[in-house]
Order: structure tokens, then C-alpha cells, then sequence
């Protein structure tokens, strides 16, 4: 049924079509307050315009980079100009903002090299490459040439979200209603008792808008710091002579910025020095081939990515001088894509919405007819009145109250509500949610597929084990050359120390320290422990050519040119790998030998020892080589000897065992998928609880050999890929979620991942080890690359599935309580029960208050101990209906009593009988909303105090619900419609409420599900529906 109602409200976790977006936004039909429900949605118009705008962006920068005629650009806002100010002349600076970024936007290599270069660019704007900017330059930089930073529409302040509230089309009707009340009752009753309703209900009008106001507000303070976080990267320059890491921010023209794979270019700039240096220009231009950087080709636009190579750039443009600056601009319009949840919940208020316009109508034609058969039999009908008039607005009003209390808008918005709690958590926790989307999918996970250095192990490296000159030795602390003959220690630190793509930086204090990735960083730091001056190795041997490692080759190499003339080229990377690539050996002092098969074995089976000691391994050779070898082309990949076999110890982060244990335990299989050895790999795994003893290890080159038969065999076994590349990740994220609908977690660092992280449902980006490419293909960053935190991230999904689950138990109940108790009485009794001022606060308590207290409840350990919910499985599930419906049915039992004949159950006499009662029928249902909001907290287990003192948010909101309520009551009477009750009144309203409890107990010993439930391929119980 849930299927065939919402079949226009299901669109997917990832890339929805325009169409799906379209098809939903028009299904929605019963809306009271568009403003407020779209708000958090994407606006496809603005989006169309936007997507227009970028195209004309790219197209006038193509038609700029190809024609290369400076005279073409213009500042928007006026030409080049080339008047410095004083305060510029005097800092030193003898070049226009304007005219620097025109040469460069328009990549005018005839006006760079009039200037002198870029080390003439260097001198006008006060700059040296070694030392960089400097701190105390920092401010007049950006006075005179800007700073990093785009424009962006400004936020909203709490009184737009005020004016927004005041835009429900229910409210504003009510607003009529109580302004005409107030004009008739002043003519009939006169001043002021003629005033009390029409004043109650703005009163409770206007207390409904500001809290819902201040929720909204705050929501969007919290996005407005996320959305912050998501763009900020982090960017190594020099500054003051030394290494450091600043805010894309606050950069600032004139920085000498670093650059390697994967980094996003963070401003304009031009190219200093660097090897092999390939950008990646579509996000700017729209061009998907890469360009070649060098002297020849120095300029580099922000938004740009590094697809290969590394090299440094002085930056020259920043902020809304650069085409990147536009670019981000116009990206922010149009909003992000709605969730899934918050799509599928705007259905079931759509379809709620239409049932509640039925009875509200109905309710006012029973009103109606009543009054007029009424007055026709008192031979009244042709006597018209003013309190006639006033009774018919009341039936009006009373009617409009129940569409507004029926049309459950805080549903969809709920969603954003527990979104927005869950990431600034999260946030804290160490991942930060670029898509809201992910943020819900990843309570629905059943896969993830994981890295495993730096994710499971530590990334603290160091080598611990070394086969050097056929003998295997551990490193000590106090490791030196002595045990080494001279020549071969030599050679080994010159490919150590001319391969890598670390730096040693001096800090401020003086201190040495090395720059780069874990694995460099662990051989460069064995190299110094060894004795070797990297400094003077770099002043002697001068670097031509470098290929630098990635996820592809596995290897890196450089070619040098040592101090005799000669070259040579170093090359270090995947053990197999580089050992397939030597046909030579160096022995005891120095020899160079043949390398034989036997040999070959032997040192195979070396690092499949250290392999299975959960060593990362790592071979080093060399090649000497001449002109003819080389000739421009790339640094040859055969024919090398081989120096040295490293294995370098990466220990596994605490906890990761438990939390691989709490992902099984919560039906998530677990697979690690990694370019290491395979036993090393295997090591790693059975250390973390990965692999098991039925559980498949495979390569990745055995993996993408199979046929899809055989992929269907094995997949749900495999545990382990080592040795794999982007393209089988890819390949296994795809099988996965197209042959056995799983939802799947990626996790990648690389630039080369982005492919998989974009296919997954979820992808999981390393925020430390990640770069710039990879974080931007990213569904969540994980700051600390912990996988403990990615457990955190499928806890806090399952949470807000939940909770969002709670609140639309909750809010059901009530719409089903007042909707049947209104329209009954109104029928039988010709009154209603709740009046509008009354069931305005009635919505108040199950609209705003409720999702703020249960949307916004903490996870708890018993989420990771159920299985996921699967594709396709309904929201509104059997347990919830078997609660809605129990519960609406003691209610309405209960109260229908007291409508009909609550005077004789509770004795009451007098001329304010039927005041006391109704006041009592009210404080008694707004009770058992509370006390069924406590239920609410855990729709199966009985124990629904458990963790109720860790919700703050929810005691708070019960304690003010209650302290509103006695207030309402006792002291807002002339507003409300009510009267002051007696204490034992007080007491048996809530003693009704609380008799919610053990209802609530009975109902969930009632079975509503099957036990056998069908088995996952990887072994666990499915709840219904996902088979």
C-alpha cells in the first residue's frame, strides 16, 4: 500500500534525474507554507540558470586561453588598470592587481616573459621563492590584492525566518478568523470579553511562527558552519622561509604554494619548478584532456586539479579575481538535492494532508448542518444574528485548526531537523557530511569496502626489516652504516634520499622534519638514521626527469645526473613488482651479479615472510643509463638491479578490532581492499577481524579476469583484495550494488578512487591522507581516517532513520486522536472538543516540540546490533502501525468516553460543568501526547527510559511541554477556553496519560512480524523486505 501511495515519492540516495526531482515536486499538492517546506530543497530553476551560466563561464574562458589576447580581458567592472595605489608603492609592490590577473587568466606567455617571467612577477609583487611571504605582509597583501574568499549570498537573519513562518496559508486564515472574531465580539459581547478568542488564537498563532522560527534559525546556523568546514582546504606553502599549512582562505597573493597529486590548484597563479606536473582543467573549462605544465605552460587556474606529478606555483589572483571565484559562486545556487526520506516523508504528508482536508471539511459540514437544522426546528432559520455569525467563524476556524494539525508539515522538515543535529555531532566526532543524503544512507549500509593503511593501521610507519646484500636484519633505534659496506650504503641512501617525493623542512624551532606521505616519510627517516645527509645529496646529484608514484604503476621512479656526468635512474615501489623489473643483484660490497631464478625465489619468498609479518614491503634498484635510453621518452621500466628488499611496520589502530566485531554484529560486511602484498594484506585482516576462516583473499588481477559467473560465485566471499587497482575497486563497488543490491561504503584517498567514491552510495573520503580529488567525489569526510569513526557515521544514519521513524509514529498518533475525536463529536454532539486555540498548541506540541524531541535523540550501542534496513523496505512499518493503532485506540476510547458522558463519570455539576470538562478532555489529551511521546523513544523494546537522562534535548522539551501546559491552564484561561482544575483533575488527567505506559507494554509483547526471516549472502538475518 505504502508503495502504490508514495510510487512518485522514491528517488535514489545518489545523482537523482530532473525528471524523478520533477515528478515528486509536482505530486505534492496539499502544502500550507511552500516558503517554509521547499526551503531546504533544491530550486531546479535557479539550478537550469546556473548550469547556463557555468557553460557561458567555461565557453568565454576557452575562446580566452585559445586566442591568448590579453586586450580580450576585462575585470567586470572596469579594463586593466595599472594605477598602484600609495600604500601599495611604499609595501613594495609594482604591478596592478587587474593586469595580473588578466596575463594569467588569459595565459599570455608573450606579456610573463616581457615581465621577466615569473621570476620577475616574483619581484613586483615582493617576493622570494626560498623565503615566501612573509606573516607580518599578510594584511597589506589582501588590502591590495584581495583575498581568497568568493562572494556568497548573504544569510538569512531570524526575522526572515519569521516573515517565512507567516506564509502558512492555514495560519493566515486563522489570522482573518480571529481579527473578524474580535470585530464581531467587540459588537456583541463588547469590550473586553468580545476580544478573548480572536486574541487567544493570534496569541497562539504568533507563539506557533516564533518557535518554529527559532528552530528553523538555528538549523540554519548549524549548515551555515558545515557548509563552511566542506570548502575549506588545507594548502602547504613557504612562509617566512619555512614549511607550513594555511586555510585556502587565507592565502594570499604572492604565496609559493606546493603542490602534488590530487590537490585542487587554490587559486591562480604561475608554475616556479616541479616534474611532470599534469592539471586536470574540466572543472573550469569543460576540456576533460589534461594539460602539461611546465616553463613553456606555467599558468595554473584555481578549481584545477593535479592529475599527476608535483611541482610549486606563486599565486597571483585570488578570490573573485580568478574564473574559480565566479565558477563557486553560481555552483551555490539552486541548493543541494533533497534526501530520499525528506522526498518520501513530503509523500506520506501529501497523502495525510488529503485525509485530513476530508475530515476538515466534513467536520465543517456536520457543523453546519447541524446549526441549520437546529435553528430550522427552533423556527429560528430566517432570524439571523451577530452570535450566529460568530458561531459559524468558530465552526470555520475549528475546521481550518484541524488541516492545520492534520497536514503534518514538520514531517519532511524533521528530516533536515535530525540531518543537521546528526552532522554537527558527527562533526565532532571527526567526519565531516558533504551530502545530507549520505548521512541517512549510511544507517542503510550492508557493505564496506575499505583501505586499510591509515584506515585500520595506524599510518605511523617506520622500517623495522631490511634484505640488503642477500642478509635479512632487523632496524634498531641506534641504526648506523657500520654493518654496511661503504659502496653499498651509498647507493642505498642516494635512492632513498633522490627517490622520494618527501622534503625535510626546518620549523620555526629549528627542528627537522619530514614532509610527505607515511610510506616516504618511514624510508627517508631510515635513510638519516642511517647517517646520511639528505642536503648533500641534493646539492651533488641534480634531478632531470621524475615519475612519481601512483596507484597504477605502484612504482616511482627518477632519472639523475650523478657528479661524474653520468645518469641514472632510481626506482622503488610494490616489492612483485619492481623485482619482475631487475635481472641484477647487488651483493656484499658493492658486486654486481646476474640474478637468477633460484635467486629471484629466494627473494620472493623473502617478502612473502615479511608480507606475513604484516610488513608493508617495498623494493629499491637502480639503473645506469645513457642518452640513447632516454631520448624525451619515459625513464625505462626494465632491466634494473636490485638494491634492497624494506619492510616497513604500520601497526593496527586501536579499537579497530571492536569495531569491525560492531559492523558484523550489525549486519555490515566488512572487506578490505588494498594495493599491498596479499600477505601482508592477510595479516592485517585476520588481525582486524576482516578475514575469516571461510572468507575469500584475492588479487586484484586474478578478480578482473573473472567471468560474471565466477564474480557471482565468489564476491560474497571475498574478504580481502590486495594488490588491486582503482578500476577493480570500481568493479567491486559496481557488482556489488547492481548483482546483489547491496548498499555500499567506499572508502579511498587517491585520485584515482574518485570513480568508485562517486558509484558507491556512500563514499567515505580519508581527510587526512585524502586529497583534494577524492574529497570532492566524497559523500563524508573522515578528518581522522579512523574506521572506527566510520562506524560512527553508520550508527548516527541508523539514529536519524530511527528517529525520524519515532516522530512519525508519534506525530501519527495524534493526527489519528484529533482528527477522529473532532469529527465524531462534531457529529454526535454538534461541538468540537478542542478548540482552535487549543489545537494550535496541540500542533505546536507535535510539530516543532516533537521533532526536536525525538529527531534529535543520541544513538545507542543497540542500533549495531540489528541488520540494515534494506532496498525498498517501507518506512511505516508493521511495528508502528501496531503502535499508532493501540495507542489512538486507548485514546480515542478514553476521551470519546469523557466527550459523551464525561459529566457523569466525573460527578460534575454546576453552571461550569461543561467548561471543567472540556479543559479536563483537553489537559487529558495533550497528557497522553506526552506520555506517548516518552513510548515514542523505542517502538519494540519495552524499556523506554533507557537513556533518557543522556537526551537533554528531549527532557527539556517534555519539562516545557508540561510547565506550558499547567500555564495554558490555570492562568491563560480567558485565551484558551479554559478553567482552572482541581488538584485531583490534574492528577487523574495525568494518571490517564501515563496508563499510556503499560498499554504500550501490552502492545509490544503483540508479534506483528514473521521469526524466520530470510538469509543476507553473507550470512546474516534480513528483516522483511530486502529479500
Amino acid at each position: 500500500m505504502e508503495k502504490l501511495l508514495l510510487k512518485d515519492f522514491d528517488i535514489p540516495s545518489k545523482n537523482p534525474s530532473e525528471e524523478a526531482l520533477n515528478r515528486w515536486r509536482s505530486a505534492v499538492t496539499i502544502v500550507k507554507n511552500r516558503r517554509r517546506r521547499f526551503r531546504g530543497i533544491a530550486d531546479l530553476v535557479k539550478r537550469g540558470l546556473a548550469k547556463e551560466k557555468i557553460q557561458k563561464i567555461q565557453e568565454q574562458l576557452r575562446i580566452l586561453i585559445v586566442v591568448q589576447k590579453a586586450a580580450l580581458i576585462l575585470i567586470e567592472g572596469g579594463g586593466v588598470g595599472k594605477e598602484l595605489s600609495d600604500e601599495a608603492r611604499e609595501a613594495g609592490f609594482k604591478i596592478h592587481p587587474n593586469e595580473l590577473a588578466s596575463f594569467v587568466r588569459s595565459h599570455n606567455i608573450k606579456q610573463l616573459k616581457s615581465l621577466g617571467g615569473v621570476e620577475g612577477i616574483a619581484s613586483r609583487i615582493n617576493v622570494s621563492f626560498d623565503e615566501g611571504v612573509k606573516q607580518t605582509d599578510i594584511a597589506i597583501r589582501q588590502n591590495v590584492y584581495g583575498v581568497n574568499k568568493y562572494a556568497e549570498a548573504p544569510s538569512k537573519g531570524f526575522w526572515t525566518f519569521v516573515w517565512d513562518a507567516l506564509h502558512d496559508i492555514t495560519l493566515i486564515i486563522l489570522m482573518v478568523c480571529a481579527v473578524v472574531s474580535i470585530g464581531v465580539g467587540l459588537a456583541t459581547e463588547g469590550w473586553p470579553s468580545g476580544m478573548y478568542d480572536g486574541v487567544g488564537i493570534l496569541l497562539s498563532i504568533f507563539l506557533v511562527v516564533f518557535v518554529t522560527a527559532i528552530s528553523d534559525y538555528r538549523q540554519s546556523l548549524q549548515f551555515k558552519d558545515l557548509d563552511k568546514e566542506k570548502k575549506n582546504i588545507i594548502v602547504q606553502v613557504t612562509r617566512d622561509g619555512y614549511r607550513q599549512k594555511v586555510s585556502i582562505f587565507d592565502l594570499v597573493v604572492g604565496d609559493v604554494v606546493h603542490l602534488s597529486i590530487g590537490d585542487q590548484v587554490p587559486a591562480d597563479g604561475i608554475f616556479i619548478s616541479g616534474y611532470s606536473l599534469l592539471i586536470d582543467e574540466s572543472s573550469l573549462s569543460g576540456e576533460s584532456e589534461p594539460v602539461n605544465i611546465d616553463k613553456t605552460k606555467p599558468f595554473l587556474l584555481g578549481g584545477t586539479k593535479v592529475q599527476d606529478g608535483s611541482g610549486k606555483m606563486l599565486i597571483t589572483t585570488v578570490g573573485m579575481r580568478t574564473e574559480w571565484g565566479k565558477l563557486m559562486e553560481t555552483l551555490s545556487e539552486g541548493g543541494e538535492d533533497e534526501t530520499p526520506l525528506q522526498v518520501k516523508l513530503n509523500g506520506v504528508a501529501t497523502v495525510i494532508g488529503k485525509i485530513g482536508l476530508g475530515f476538515a471539511v466534513l467536520t465543517f459540514v456536520v457543523l453546519l448542518i447541524r446549526f441549520l437544522v437546529t435553528k430550522a426546528i427552533n423556527g429560528e432559520f430566517t432570524q439571523w444574528s451577530s452570535s450566529d455569525a460568530l458561531q459559524l467563524l468558530n465552526y470555520f476556524a475549528t475546521a481550518v485548526t484541524i488541516i492545520v494539525v492534520a497536514v503534518p508539515e514538520g514531517l519532511p522538515l524533521a528530516v533536515t531537523l535530525s540531518l543537521a543535529f546528526a552532522m554537527k555531532k558527527l562533526m565532532s566526532e571527526r567526519a565531516l557530511v558533504r551530502h545530507l543524503a549520505a548521512c541517512e544512507t549510511m544507517g542503510s549500509a550492508t557493505c564496506i569496502c575499505t583501505d586499510k593503511t591509515g584506515t585500520l593501521t595506524t599510518n605511523q610507519m617506520v622500517v623495522t626489516k631490511i634484505w640488503l646484500c642477500e642478509n635479512e636484519k632487523e632496524v634498531k633505534d641506534d641504526e648506523n652504516q657500520e654493518n654496511i659496506s661503504g659502496n653499498v650504503a651509498e647507493l642505498l641512501l642516494q635512492a632513498i634520499f633522490q627517490n622520494t617525493g618527501s622534503e625535510i623542512v626546518k620549523g620555526k624551532d629549528g627542528k627537522e622534519s619530514i614532509l610527505g606521505t607515511p610510506t616516504e616519510s618511514a624510508l627517508l627517516g631510515y635513510g638519516l638514521k642511517m647517517g646520511g645527509d639528505f642536503f648533500a645529496q641534493r646539492r651533488e646529484i641534480s634531478i632531470l626527469k621524475v615519475e612519481p608514484f601512483n596507484s597504477v604503476k605502484k612504482t616511482m621512479s627518477v632519472l639523475v645526473a650523478l657528479p661524474n656526468g653520468s645518469q641514472r635512474a632510481y626506482v622503488k615501489g610494490a616489492s612483485e613488482i619492481i623485482l619482475k623489473m631487475c635481472d641484477k643483484m647487488v651483493i656484499g660490497d658493492g658486486e654486481v651479479i646476474s640474478m637468477s631464478n633460484e635467486q629471484e625465489m629466494f627473494v620472493t619468498d623473502v617478502i612473502n615472510r615479511f608480507a606475513s609479518e604484516a610488513l608493508r614491503t617495498l623494493c629499491l634498484a637502480y639503473k645506469d643509463v645513457n642518452d640513447d635510453d632516454i631520448n624525451d621518452g619515459p625513464i625505462p621500466d626494465c632491466e634494473y638491479t636490485l638494491i634492497a628488499l624494506v619492510g616497513i611496520k604500520d601497526p593496527v589502530r586501536p579499537g579497530v578490532k571492536d569495531a569491525v566485531k560492531s559492523c558484523l554484529d550489525a549486519g555490515i560486511s566488512v572487506r578490505m581492499v588494498t594495493g599491498d602484498n596479499i600477505n601482508t594484506a592477510k595479516a592485517i585482516a585476520k588481525e582486524c577481524g576482516i578475514l575469516t576462516d571461510g572468507g575469500l583473499a584475492i588479487e586484484g588481477p586474478d578478480f578482473r579476469n573473472k567471468s560474471p559467473a565466477e564474480l557471482r560465485e565468489i564476491i560474497p566471499k571475498i574478504q580481502v583484495m590486495a594488490r588491486s587497482l582503482p578500476l577493480d575497486k570500481h568493479m567491486l563497488v559496481t557488482n556489488l550494488r547492481g548483482m546483489f543490491r547491496e548498499v555500499v561504503a567506499v572508502t579511498g584517498d587517491g585520485t584515482n578512487d574518485a570513480p568508485a567514491l562517486h558509484e558507491s552510495d556512500i563514499g567515505l573520503a580519508m581527510g587526512i591522507a585524502g586529497t583534494e580529488v577524492a574529497k570532492e567525489n566524497a559523500d563524508v569526510i573522515i578528518l581522522d581516517d579512523n574506521f572506527k569513526t566510520i562506524v560512527n557515521v553508520a550508527k548516527w544514519g541508523r539514529a536519524v532513520y530511527l528517529n525520524i521513524q519515532k516522530f512519525v509514529q508519534f506525530q501519527l498518533t495524534v493526527n489519528v486522536v484529533a482528527l477522529v475525536l473532532n469529527f465524531a463529536s462534531a457529529c454526535i454532539t454538534g461541538s468540537a472538543p478542542l478548540t482552535a486555540v487549543q489545537l494550535l498548541w496541540v500542533n505546536l506540541i507535535m510539530d516543532t516540540l516533537g521533532a526536536l524531541a525525538l529527531a534529535t535523540e543520541p544513538p545507542h550501542d543497540g542500533l549495531m546490533q540489528r541488520p540494515p534496513v534494506g532496498r525498498g523496505e517501507s518506512f511505516i512499518t508493521k511495528i508502528m502501525w501496531r503502535n499508532i493503532l493501540g495507542q489512538s485506540a486507548y485514546q480515542l476510547i478514553v476521551l470519546g468516553l469523557l466527550t459523551f458522558d464525561g459529566k457523569n463519570i466525573l460527578r460534575l455539576k454546576g453552571s461550569d460543568s461543561t467548561a471543567i470538562l472540556n479543559t479536563f478532555i483537553f489537559n487529558t489529551f495533550v497528557f497522553c501526547q506526552v506520555f506517548n511521546e516518552i513510548n515514542s523513544r523505542d517502538m519494540e523494546k519495552i524499556n523506554v527510559f533507557k537513556g533518557l537522562f543522556s537526551s537533554s534535548v528531549f527532557l527539556i522539551v517534555i519539562a516545557a511541554t508540561v510547565a506550558f501546559q499547567a500555564i495554558i491552564v490555570e492562568f491563560l484561561g480567558t485565551f484558551a477556553s479554559t478553567v482552572q482544575l482541581s488538584w485531583q483533575l490534574w492528577l487523574l488527567s495525568i494518571i490517564i496519560g501515563a496508563i499510556g505506559l503499560p498499554i504500550s507494554v501490552v502492545l509490544k509483547c503483540i508479534p506483528v512480524q514473521n521469526s524466520s526471516s530470510p538469509k543476507h549472502h553473507d550470512g546474516y538475518d534480513l528483516i522483511p523486505g530486502e529479500a
